[in-house]
């Protein structure tokens, strides 16, 4: 079983890395990969700290992209609120607000169970194909 330079097993800190991503957020996962990425030579602990980085990324900007639609929707509904407010109507796009958040909440269970997957595929030095970013660290690593 090969170590890292810390003494650890690489199995447990690539999975120690999916972790740092999921509950630590950005800097924990910077600060994991950035030592990686600088200090060990196991190739296989370095693409997976490249992965956790990106599924991190990729999750957050999946949630962006739908945090924006209920945000112009606002938007709109608001400028077409100061035209019927002439008339003595309004509109309210409290439907498109909680389909909205339950997609966003979905969003959310599903990051935590590919991030459940990857830490379990991990201790075994494995991993879980997930082809966008799979594709882009084959790519550019």
């Amino acid at each position: 079983m090969e170590k890292t330079k810390l003494g650890v097993s690489v199995g447990i800190f690539g999975a120690f890395l999916y972790v740092a991503a999921l509950f630590g957020g950005y800097i924990a996962i910077t600060l994991l990969a950035g030592y990686v990425l600088l200090m060990e030579s196991n190739e296989w602990l370095k693409k997976t700290a490249v992965k956790a980085v990106a599924t991190l990324a990729c999750f957050s900007f999946l949630s962006l992209l739908i945090g924006l639609i209920p945000d112009a929707v606002e938007v709109v509904t608001g400028v077409f609120n100061v035209f019927f407010n002439f008339f003595g109507k309004s509109i309210y796009p409290s439907v498109i607000n909680t389909i909205f958040s339950v997609i966003s909440q979905i969003i959310s269970f599903l990051k935590d169970l590919v991030f459940a997957a990857l830490i379990y595929k991990a201790l075994n030095q494995g991993t879980v194909k997930l082809p966008v970013i799979d594709k882009l660290i084959d790519k550019y690593i």
